[in-house]
Protein backbone atom coordinates (compact mmCIF):
# COMPACT_ATOMS: atom_id res chain seq x y z
CA UNK A 1 0.00 0.00 0.00
CA UNK A 2 1.31 3.16 -1.00
CA UNK A 3 2.06 6.20 1.33
CA UNK A 4 -1.07 8.21 0.17
CA UNK A 5 -2.96 5.06 1.38
CA UNK A 6 -1.95 5.39 4.69
CA UNK A 7 -2.68 8.77 4.74
CA UNK A 8 -6.02 8.46 3.93
CA UNK A 9 -6.54 5.40 6.21
CA UNK A 10 -5.31 6.94 8.99
CA UNK A 11 -7.33 10.09 8.19
CA UNK A 12 -10.46 7.91 8.06
CA UNK A 13 -9.58 6.98 11.72
CA UNK A 14 -9.37 10.50 12.92
CA UNK A 15 -12.79 11.49 11.03
CA UNK A 16 -14.33 8.31 12.38
CA UNK A 17 -13.73 9.95 16.05
CA UNK A 18 -15.71 12.49 15.10
CA UNK A 19 -18.68 10.84 13.58
CA UNK A 20 -19.21 8.67 16.46
CA UNK A 21 -18.54 11.04 19.33
CA UNK A 22 -20.72 9.14 21.28
CA UNK A 23 -18.69 5.74 21.22
CA UNK A 24 -15.17 7.42 21.29
CA UNK A 25 -16.32 9.68 24.36
CA UNK A 26 -17.45 6.14 26.25
CA UNK A 27 -14.17 4.44 25.40
CA UNK A 28 -11.99 7.09 26.02
CA UNK A 29 -14.02 7.29 29.73
CA UNK A 30 -13.43 3.68 30.53
CA UNK A 31 -9.70 3.64 29.42
CA UNK A 32 -9.19 6.40 31.38
CA UNK A 33 -10.52 5.17 34.44
CA UNK A 34 -8.95 1.75 34.05
CA UNK A 35 -5.15 3.45 33.40
CA UNK A 36 -5.70 5.71 36.32
CA UNK A 37 -6.65 2.86 38.33
CA UNK A 38 -4.19 0.11 37.27
CA UNK A 39 -1.59 3.53 37.94
CA UNK A 40 -2.25 4.44 41.13
CA UNK A 41 -2.24 0.31 41.90
CA UNK A 42 1.22 0.38 40.19
CA UNK A 43 2.09 3.90 41.97
CA UNK A 44 1.10 2.92 45.50
CA UNK A 45 2.96 -0.65 45.21
CA UNK A 46 6.49 1.58 44.76
CA UNK A 47 6.17 4.13 47.05
CA UNK A 48 5.03 1.51 49.67
CA UNK A 49 8.42 -0.44 48.66
CA UNK A 50 10.24 2.70 48.65
CA UNK A 51 8.95 3.08 52.25
CA UNK A 52 10.08 -0.09 53.31
CA UNK A 53 13.12 0.36 51.62
CA UNK A 54 13.69 3.49 54.00
CA UNK A 55 12.84 1.55 57.06
CA UNK A 56 15.17 -0.72 56.15
CA UNK A 57 18.30 1.86 55.81
CA UNK A 58 17.45 3.07 59.75
CA UNK A 59 18.41 -0.16 60.66
CA UNK A 60 21.95 0.02 62.13
CA UNK A 61 24.57 -2.31 63.22
CA UNK A 62 26.48 -0.92 66.44
CA UNK A 63 30.07 -2.11 66.93
CA UNK A 64 31.73 -1.61 69.67
CA UNK A 65 35.36 -2.04 70.06
CA UNK A 66 37.76 -3.35 73.04
CA UNK A 67 38.46 -0.25 75.95
CA UNK A 68 42.00 1.58 75.12
CA UNK A 69 41.96 0.50 71.24
CA UNK A 70 44.58 2.95 70.16
CA UNK A 71 43.61 5.37 67.81
CA UNK A 72 45.57 4.25 64.87
CA UNK A 73 43.72 0.93 65.12
CA UNK A 74 40.55 2.71 65.33
CA UNK A 75 41.22 4.29 62.52
CA UNK A 76 42.07 1.22 60.95
CA UNK A 77 38.78 -0.63 61.72
CA UNK A 78 36.91 2.07 60.38
CA UNK A 79 38.99 1.82 56.73
CA UNK A 80 38.33 -2.03 57.29
CA UNK A 81 35.08 -1.60 57.40
CA UNK A 82 34.11 0.54 54.59
CA UNK A 83 35.56 -1.78 52.65
CA UNK A 84 33.47 -4.44 52.95
CA UNK A 85 31.04 -5.28 50.32
CA UNK A 86 27.65 -4.76 51.99
CA UNK A 87 28.38 -1.64 54.08
CA UNK A 88 26.81 1.86 53.11
CA UNK A 89 28.41 4.08 55.77
CA UNK A 90 30.28 3.93 58.83
CA UNK A 91 30.28 6.72 61.47
CA UNK A 92 32.15 6.62 64.31
CA UNK A 93 30.95 6.83 67.79
CA UNK A 94 33.03 8.34 70.28
CA UNK A 95 33.53 7.47 73.76
CA UNK A 96 31.74 10.81 75.30
CA UNK A 97 29.16 10.11 72.06
CA UNK A 98 28.18 6.93 73.34
CA UNK A 99 28.01 8.33 76.73
CA UNK A 100 25.54 10.69 76.05
CA UNK A 101 23.63 8.22 73.88
CA UNK A 102 23.19 6.33 77.09
CA UNK A 103 21.87 9.28 79.14
CA UNK A 104 19.04 9.83 76.27
CA UNK A 105 18.32 6.33 76.43
CA UNK A 106 17.52 6.53 79.98
CA UNK A 107 15.70 8.52 82.58
CA UNK A 108 16.05 11.28 84.56
CA UNK A 109 15.97 9.12 87.99
CA UNK A 110 18.84 6.89 86.10
CA UNK A 111 20.46 9.56 84.74
CA UNK A 112 21.69 10.51 88.57
CA UNK A 113 24.32 7.87 88.81
CA UNK A 114 26.62 9.62 85.94
CA UNK A 115 27.32 12.31 88.81
CA UNK A 116 29.04 9.96 90.21
CA UNK A 117 31.45 9.54 87.57
CA UNK A 118 34.05 10.92 85.88
CA UNK A 119 35.19 10.99 82.61
CA UNK A 120 33.69 8.79 79.78
CA UNK A 121 37.27 6.72 79.43
CA UNK A 122 35.20 3.53 81.05
CA UNK A 123 33.12 4.04 77.43
CA UNK A 124 34.21 2.11 74.45
CA UNK A 125 34.77 3.85 70.90
CA UNK A 126 32.39 2.17 68.44
CA UNK A 127 30.82 2.69 64.87
CA UNK A 128 27.22 2.70 63.40
CA UNK A 129 27.26 0.80 60.33
CA UNK A 130 24.50 1.01 57.66
CA UNK A 131 24.59 -1.68 55.33
CA UNK A 132 23.11 -1.56 51.30
CA UNK A 133 21.00 -4.81 51.62
CA UNK A 134 19.02 -5.51 54.56
CA UNK A 135 18.07 -9.00 53.66
CA UNK A 136 22.15 -9.78 53.95
CA UNK A 137 22.64 -8.03 57.54
CA UNK A 138 23.09 -10.81 59.64
CA UNK A 139 26.17 -12.07 56.97
CA UNK A 140 27.42 -8.68 57.18
CA UNK A 141 27.59 -8.77 61.60
CA UNK A 142 28.95 -11.69 61.41
CA UNK A 143 32.06 -10.62 59.60
CA UNK A 144 32.64 -7.53 61.52
CA UNK A 145 32.66 -9.93 64.86
CA UNK A 146 35.09 -11.74 63.44
CA UNK A 147 37.11 -8.69 63.00
CA UNK A 148 40.07 -7.79 65.74
CA UNK A 149 39.47 -5.41 68.41
CA UNK A 150 36.21 -6.06 68.33
CA UNK A 151 34.38 -6.14 71.65
CA UNK A 152 30.62 -6.77 70.23
CA UNK A 153 28.66 -6.77 67.02
CA UNK A 154 24.86 -5.75 67.59
CA UNK A 155 22.13 -6.01 64.90
CA UNK A 156 18.53 -6.17 64.71
CA UNK A 157 18.38 -9.58 62.59
CA UNK A 158 14.54 -9.82 63.40
CA UNK A 159 13.79 -6.49 62.39
CA UNK A 160 15.68 -7.31 59.24
CA UNK A 161 13.47 -10.31 58.90
CA UNK A 162 9.98 -8.78 58.93
CA UNK A 163 10.81 -5.92 56.62
CA UNK A 164 12.42 -8.49 54.21
CA UNK A 165 8.98 -10.77 55.02
CA UNK A 166 6.98 -7.40 54.95
CA UNK A 167 8.13 -6.20 50.99
CA UNK A 168 7.36 -9.76 49.90
CA UNK A 169 4.12 -9.42 51.03
CA UNK A 170 3.30 -6.26 49.49
CA UNK A 171 4.73 -7.40 46.11
CA UNK A 172 2.37 -10.38 46.16
CA UNK A 173 -0.46 -8.20 47.35
CA UNK A 174 0.40 -5.35 45.09
CA UNK A 175 0.80 -7.79 42.17
CA UNK A 176 -2.54 -9.43 42.78
CA UNK A 177 -4.32 -6.09 42.90
CA UNK A 178 -2.43 -4.79 39.87
CA UNK A 179 -3.36 -8.31 37.92
CA UNK A 180 -7.35 -8.19 39.25
CA UNK A 181 -7.22 -4.91 37.95
CA UNK A 182 -5.98 -5.13 34.63
CA UNK A 183 -8.06 -7.82 33.69
CA UNK A 184 -11.33 -5.69 35.10
CA UNK A 185 -9.90 -3.26 32.73
CA UNK A 186 -9.80 -5.21 30.13
CA UNK A 187 -12.88 -6.78 30.00
CA UNK A 188 -14.88 -3.03 30.33
CA UNK A 189 -12.38 -2.36 27.19
CA UNK A 190 -12.91 -4.76 24.87
CA UNK A 191 -16.93 -4.70 25.89
CA UNK A 192 -17.12 -1.25 25.05
CA UNK A 193 -14.86 -1.43 21.68
CA UNK A 194 -17.25 -4.13 20.46
CA UNK A 195 -20.22 -2.32 20.96
CA UNK A 196 -18.78 1.01 19.15
CA UNK A 197 -17.72 -1.87 16.34
CA UNK A 198 -21.06 -3.00 16.11
CA UNK A 199 -22.60 0.05 15.50
CA UNK A 200 -20.72 0.17 12.50
CA UNK A 201 -21.26 -3.17 11.58
CA UNK A 202 -23.42 -2.69 8.38
CA UNK A 203 -20.51 -0.29 7.09
CA UNK A 204 -18.09 -2.80 7.53
CA UNK A 205 -19.73 -5.10 5.70
CA UNK A 206 -20.72 -3.00 2.94
CA UNK A 207 -17.05 -2.31 2.44
CA UNK A 208 -16.25 -6.20 2.51
CA UNK A 209 -18.98 -7.03 0.27
CA UNK A 210 -17.16 -4.15 -2.41
CA UNK A 211 -14.19 -5.77 -2.33
CA UNK A 212 -12.49 -4.05 0.56
CA UNK A 213 -9.12 -6.05 2.06
CA UNK A 214 -9.50 -6.97 6.15
CA UNK A 215 -6.15 -4.80 6.94
CA UNK A 216 -8.32 -1.59 4.52
CA UNK A 217 -11.19 -2.48 7.14
CA UNK A 218 -9.13 -2.51 10.13
CA UNK A 219 -6.63 0.04 9.47
CA UNK A 220 -9.19 3.36 10.21
CA UNK A 221 -10.31 1.50 13.70
CA UNK A 222 -6.71 0.95 14.59
CA UNK A 223 -5.92 4.47 14.37
CA UNK A 224 -9.65 5.82 15.81
CA UNK A 225 -8.50 3.04 19.11
CA UNK A 226 -4.61 4.20 18.80
CA UNK A 227 -5.88 8.17 19.23
CA UNK A 228 -8.77 7.62 21.59
CA UNK A 229 -5.68 5.83 23.99
CA UNK A 230 -3.75 8.70 23.51
CA UNK A 231 -6.13 10.94 24.46
CA UNK A 232 -7.13 8.32 27.58
CA UNK A 233 -3.59 8.37 28.59
CA UNK A 234 -2.62 11.70 28.35
CA UNK A 235 -5.78 12.56 30.19
CA UNK A 236 -5.09 9.55 32.79
CA UNK A 237 -1.55 11.37 33.42
CA UNK A 238 -2.93 14.64 34.32
CA UNK A 239 -5.19 12.92 36.88
CA UNK A 240 -2.91 11.33 38.26
CA UNK A 241 -0.78 14.03 38.97
CA UNK A 242 -2.85 16.37 40.30
CA UNK A 243 -3.91 13.54 42.81
CA UNK A 244 -0.39 12.57 43.27
CA UNK A 245 1.02 16.15 44.16
CA UNK A 246 -1.84 17.00 46.72
CA UNK A 247 -1.28 13.48 48.64
CA UNK A 248 2.07 14.03 48.66
CA UNK A 249 1.83 17.58 49.41
CA UNK A 250 -0.36 16.29 52.64
CA UNK A 251 1.55 13.60 53.76
CA UNK A 252 5.08 15.72 53.53
CA UNK A 253 3.69 18.64 55.47
CA UNK A 254 2.99 16.75 58.46
CA UNK A 255 6.52 16.15 59.85
CA UNK A 256 5.74 14.17 62.82
CA UNK A 257 3.82 11.68 60.95
CA UNK A 258 6.96 11.56 58.03
CA UNK A 259 9.06 10.83 61.01
CA UNK A 260 7.15 8.01 62.66
CA UNK A 261 6.23 6.26 59.25
CA UNK A 262 9.15 7.27 57.63
CA UNK A 263 6.75 9.58 54.95
CA UNK A 264 9.92 10.63 53.83
CA UNK A 265 10.74 8.02 51.52
CA UNK A 266 7.63 8.54 49.17
CA UNK A 267 9.30 9.39 45.75
CA UNK A 268 8.55 12.56 44.20
CA UNK A 269 6.26 12.66 41.11
CA UNK A 270 8.98 14.83 39.44
CA UNK A 271 11.56 11.49 39.67
CA UNK A 272 8.60 9.44 38.22
CA UNK A 273 7.12 11.70 35.98
CA UNK A 274 8.41 10.65 32.42
CA UNK A 275 8.13 7.09 33.42
CA UNK A 276 4.54 7.26 34.38
CA UNK A 277 3.50 9.34 30.89
CA UNK A 278 5.26 7.12 28.46
CA UNK A 279 3.61 4.05 30.50
CA UNK A 280 -0.43 5.81 30.05
CA UNK A 281 0.35 6.71 26.42
CA UNK A 282 1.87 3.81 24.96
CA UNK A 283 -0.57 0.86 26.91
CA UNK A 284 -3.52 3.51 26.42
CA UNK A 285 -2.96 3.77 22.77
CA UNK A 286 -1.96 0.40 22.49
CA UNK A 287 -4.72 -0.82 24.44
CA UNK A 288 -7.21 1.16 22.52
CA UNK A 289 -5.75 0.05 19.31
CA UNK A 290 -5.65 -3.20 19.74
CA UNK A 291 -9.38 -3.30 21.22
CA UNK A 292 -10.74 -1.74 18.09
CA UNK A 293 -8.93 -4.03 15.71
CA UNK A 294 -9.70 -7.42 17.57
CA UNK A 295 -13.14 -6.49 17.89
CA UNK A 296 -13.87 -5.74 13.88
CA UNK A 297 -12.84 -10.12 13.58
CA UNK A 298 -16.29 -11.00 13.59
CA UNK A 299 -17.82 -8.64 10.95
CA UNK A 300 -14.96 -9.30 8.75
CA UNK A 301 -16.25 -12.94 7.80
CA UNK A 302 -18.83 -11.92 5.25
Amino acid sequence: MKLSGFKYLADQGVENIWKNKMMAFATFCVLLISLILVGAAGLFYININSMILGLSDQNEIAVYLNIGTPEERVSQIEAELATLDNVNNVEYISKQQALERMQNQINSRGRAIFNYIEGYDFMPDGFSVTVKNNDLIADTTEAIAMMTDIQEVQSSTQVAEFLRELRKMATLIAGAVIIALAIVSMIMISNTTKASVYARREEIQIMKYVGATNVFIRMPFFVEGMVTGLFSGTGAFFITWAIYRSVYRILTSQPALMSAFNIGSIIPFGQIRMYVFISYIVVGALVGALGSVISTRRHLNV
